[in-house]
């Protein structure tokens, strides 16, 4: 399986929302179904059908998030203080093309949604092709709308 890289907060939030999932949520639509079974006739109680569903939808965040958590790898300063390009690394770049300047902050896919949009997840092409990089390497990376070259400026 492969790793997925997360802050310490990150993963501290992951792991509360699992929690509460299965010590709140889950008691909760127990109940739910429990008081809608005990109206009768199953077949046609929308209250059932509903707690049901609502169940499946509680189970399956669980084993999302207890999938996330075991494949979940905490980045460390040195991962963030290094000389070569990695999860939480801010890259500046030139465009060896045009000479245009771009900067990028390299984030663990679970954590994209909450970044601006000079974020780039490390699963995606561009984060894939900078990860090992060296200030002054050349990166060639394959985007859908054919190839950029860029050069690494910097590494913060």
């Amino acid at each position: 399986m492969k790793p997925m890289y997360l802050s310490q907060e990150q993963h501290d939030k992951l792991t509360r929302e699992l929690q509460h999932l299965k010590r709140e949520e889950r008691l909760k639509v127990i109940r739910e179904i429990s008081e809608a079974r005990e109206k009768g006739d199953l077949s046609e109680n929308a209250e059932y059908h509903a707690a049901k569903e609502k169940q499946v939808l509680v189970e399956r965040k669980i084993a999302r998030l207890e999938e996330t958590l075991s494949r979940a790898r905490i980045m460390t300063e040195e991962m963030k203080n290094s000389s070569q390009v990695h999860v939480g690394s801010r890259v500046h770049l030139i465009d060896v093309t045009t000479q245009e300047e771009t900067e990028y902050e390299l984030v663990p896919t679970a954590e994209f949604h909450t970044y601006e949009t000079d974020a780039i997840s490390i699963d995606s092409p561009v984060g894939k092709a900078l990860v090992g990089k060296s200030v002054e390497d050349i990166v060639e990376i394959k985007v859908p709308a054919g190839t950029i070259t860029y050069r690494v400026k910097k590494i913060s």
